[in-house]
């Protein structure tokens, strides 16, 4: 347990006496990308890594009307949750030389992230220090941030996220739809079912 205390306070310690060499964005929501730039205007001298964002052309665009040059902000679309947000980038950041970033997310998916990204940043030595985005939510249940958690130790152990069991344990033509979608086929209620 006092090994654990001490990799804490280490960590804690190198979050605030590194100084950031770049942003990482965790991709999400469009205005993820819209305080990135505004964010990347009042720090010129970092570039910006956005993992999962809005499709290129929007997120380009975004970037541009805040003066961003396009050779200082990199668009990653490897990513297809949390997890991956961190495990798709981590060795891009460290062949870098990158120790440290700002990490940009949402407020209410802050504590998931962190604790990601403690994990999957932390096994390569970088550090971050959290930029949470101000929202109306209110944040994600902790059952989120112990099952990623736990899915970056698998990652950290096997190189393995987790990121297709999803698709495995979803039946087949099973899709999240909107059960109000008049185009969608309608099976009547048990009180319509003829008898046999």
């Amino acid at each position: 347990m006092l090994l654990g205390l001490g990799w804490g306070g280490f960590r804690l310690y190198l979050r605030w006496t590194r100084v950031p060499q770049a942003v990482l964005v965790l991709g999400g929501s469009p205005e993820r990308e819209v305080f990135a730039a505004d964010f990347a205007r009042t720090h010129p001298e970092l570039e910006v890594w956005v993992s999962g964002g809005s499709n290129p052309e929007y997120a380009e665009w975004v970037f541009a009307e805040a003066g961003i040059p396009r050779q200082r902000f990199y668009l990653n679309y490897d990513a297809v949750d949390t997890v991956t947000n961190f495990t798709t980038l981590v060795d891009k950041l460290r062949s870098q030389e990158i120790r440290s970033v700002y990490l940009i997310t949402s407020d209410y998916h802050m504590r998931r992230a962190s604790a990601i990204g403690e994990i999957v940043l932390g096994s390569r030595d970088i550090s971050f220090r959290p930029v949470s985005i101000p929202s109306e939510f209110a944040p994600e249940p902790i059952d989120k941030s112990i099952r990623d958690g736990v899915r970056a130790l698998v990652w950290l152990a096997t190189g393995y996220t987790g990121s297709t069991l999803r698709e495995r344990f979803q039946p087949y033509g099973s899709i999240l739809t909107d059960p109000m979608d008049e185009s969608l086929p309608r099976f009547g209620t048990v009180e319509s079912w003829s008898e046999f």
